[in-house]
């Protein structure tokens, strides 16, 4: 596969605005060429993705499409009727990884899988191998369960990205037969259309925005539109778990299933800024804030429940329990750079950042081969794992294998999600060694964020005849700033997260950021009931934990750190690829001799109750607290998206403080 001059790509990224859009800002172009996130998308090239094919074979995806083609034989193999998903989102990570390598290994199995697709799919643009196979052919009978409008939508996506990056068609034109094909059966009363329904999992709208976005067919959008507004009528049964509890225009907070809340949500937002629709925007600021308000953790995380998948209550953010399904934090930057776009808003792009370098980056194991489904903020001293997509151990590979393939898919995407233009200049969002260019402006960047927080800018590319804004986003967490910008010191003003300096640039100079990376704590909400009276060690944009392999002699249910005392930062060249680590002072707590009764009273006054009938069968509790001897220990905190990655053990993000 090689990309011709004939046929450029026209976009490097997942969302590329309409011409009519009502957006405050426009994806720019980004390349990231050393540091951080290179090292970690060098990873996903080298070792994650090379791994798909023979992941997909193994576990029967690619057999099925053969199966459905008619060029081979056998039964189905796979528990669900969404295992074509795995190889759709597999493509579209490949495909984005082909704008950076456009010809070799990887390049001829995109081009084996499209074939293996393409040959599956029916006369009428109809394509979905459990329905196929496992059910005779029927169709759109259980919407609730059946995904099929799911699996379009990532079919969709990947053949864009296909298209985007290599220019050619192939793909494309199997997803525009899918899409044609489900216009034609879906539409609302009185259309004329057989079916009013809409997918148990929202997918497919963000899908056919984007369809037609790269061909222009506004059937497509209108389409996507249509599905939004059938959420919340119960065509599903009327349950919070798939969106259908109440119309999204009417919602005050996430709630159900996480995944297919956010991923609805990011088609709202795009129909907010394909149609200019102010009630949509509305309904998608006001979402967003409330997640992020109350049902949002520390590392990003999305998920309170494992039942369900679910996001819980306001404030219940549990910590061993915490669901924080790896796809959910992948929606969640998604949904953010949509509102990003959107709205122009650095907050956005603040949660985008946090939940890149913790949430979701904690889902793959530092070699790219192991991966985690769930994602807590605490294991406990003798954990037993129930395996599987739940466990809180890196796995191979899953049953329901929806996180490998989006994680790379994200990575091999990221330098979308960097910067911006608009019509002023341009706007620097997340921080990496790279470039990042938009309507005749080039600036590089060279840092060693996150473990260092200078950032050194130096213009290469500038029109001369007009002056423009280089914006560079300061984080929330930064309390402190610095600016220089040639060799003079720069004090104007931080506004709503933005540092915009105006002036006429020219090729040569330069601006140097530092953002201070002082370790701090950080203590919840008092209603997060949880983790009352704990705090979590961050560090920049890095949460911390703490994980047994540092701290032999015991596990970390009895560790209380002291909050008196400071913390310190050492770098750590020879731990988990190089990290820098924080160092408290704590104190681990001698463990109580076991007992028939876990629990002490608060004071040692207890009032004595009187004697009943049923006195002589109620045992009571001792009225003093067991005297409990405490040994000072060093506390050795890493960057929580790396923990998982040495012998199994305990894990903890939430600290005591007595």
């Amino acid at each position: 596969m090689h990309r011709t001059s004939s046929t450029p790509p026209t976009c490097s990224g997942p969302v590329r605005l309409g011409p009519h859009a009502r957006a405050a800002l426009r994806p720019a172009v980004a390349g990231i060429d050393a540091g951080f996130w290179h090292d970690r998308r060098e990873v996903n090239a080298q070792t994650s993705l090379p791994q798909g094919p023979g992941l997909l074979e193994s576990a029967g995806n690619l057999h099925n499409l053969r199966l459905a083609a008619g060029t081979a034989e056998g039964e189905f193999r796979g528990s669900y009727p969404f295992v074509d998903t795995d190889v759709y989102k597999w493509l579209e990570a490949a495909s984005w990884q082909l704008a950076d390598e456009a010809e070799g290994d990887l390049a001829a199995h995109v081009d084996h899988i499209t074939g293996l697709v393409a040959a599956a799919q029916q006369p009428d643009g109809y394509l979905n191998t459990w329905f196929q196979l496992v059910k005779g052919g029927e169709r759109y009978k259980d919407l609730r369960w059946g995904h099929e409008l799911y699996c379009a939508g990532h079919l969709i996506q990947a053949a864009v990205a296909h298209h985007r990056s290599t220019g050619r068609p192939e793909l494309l034109d199997v997803a525009r037969r899918f899409a044609d094909h489900i216009d034609s059966v879906f539409g609302p009363p009185g259309s004329g259309r057989p079916i009013d329904g809409i997918d148990g999992h929202p997918e497919v709208e963000t899908a056919l925005v984007e369809l037609y976005r790269e061909t222009g067919e506004r059937r497509y959008l209108d389409l996507a539109a249509y599905f939004v507004d059938r959420y919340g009528h119960g065509l599903l049964g009327g349950e919070a778990y798939c969106q259908d509890r109440v119309p999204v225009r009417e919602a005050t907070n996430v709630e159900g299933h996480a995944v297919r809340q956010l991923y609805l949500l990011a088609a709202v937002t795009d129909l907010a800024t394909e149609a200019g629709d102010g009630e949509l925007r509305a309904t998608a600021e006001r979402l967003w804030h409330a997640m992020t308000a109350t049902k949002t953790h520390l590392t990003g995380g999305l998920g309170a429940h494992h039942d369900q998948e679910d996001f819980g209550d306001p404030y219940e953010l549990p910590n061993e329990r915490a669901y924080c399904e790896t796809c959910a934090a992948i929606a969640s930057v998604q949904w953010s750079w949509r509102m990003v776009l959107l709205t122009g808003e650095a907050c956005y792009s603040d949660l985008i950042e946090r939940t890149l370098y913790n949430g979701f980056l904690a889902g793959v194991s530092l070699d790219g081969e192991r991966w985690l489904y769930v994602n807590p903020l605490q294991v406990r001293d003798g954990h037993t794992d129930p395996g599987g997509d739940q466990s809180a151990r890196r796995t191979r590979w899953f049953r329901c294998a929806c996180c490998p393939p989006n994680v790379m898919r994200l990575l091999a995407s990221l330098p979308h999600y960097l910067a911006t233009t608009d019509d002023d200049g341009l706007q620097i969002h997340q921080y990496v060694t790279g470039r990042y260019s938009g309507d005749g402006v080039t600036v590089r960047c060279a840092t060693d964020y996150p473990w260092h927080g200078t950032l050194a800018f130096t213009v290469e590319e500038s029109p001369a005849d007009r002056p423009w804004t280089l914006s560079l986003r300061v984080p929330r967490w930064c309390q402190d700033v610095r600016v220089r910008c040639g060799e003079e010191a720069y004090d104007g003003p931080v506004t709503d997260g933005w540092l915009r300096l105006r002036r006429s640039w020219a090729a040569g100079d330069r601006v140097v950021l530092e953002l201070t990376l002082e370790p701090r704590l950080t203590v919840a909400d008092p209603r997060v009931d949880a983790v009352r009276g704990c705090v979590a060690i961050e560090r920049g944009p890095l949460v911390y934990c703490l994980e047994q392999a540092d701290h032999p002699g015991g596990g970390l249910d009895d560790i209380v750190v002291d909050t008196t005392r400071p913390l310190a930062v050492k770098h750590r060249p020879d731990l988990l690829g190089g990290v820098t680590t924080v160092v408290a002072a704590g104190r681990r707590r001698a463990a109580p001799r076991p007992g028939w009764w876990p629990y002490t009273p608060y004071t040692q006054h207890t009032q004595h109750t009187q004697h009943t009938q049923h006195s002589q069968h109620t045992r009571q509790a001792p009225h003093t607290p067991e005297q409990t001897q405490e040994e000072p220990v060093e506390l050795t905190a890493v960057p929580y998206y790396a923990w998982a990655n040495r012998e199994d053990g305990s894990m903890r993000v939430w600290l005591p403080t007595s």
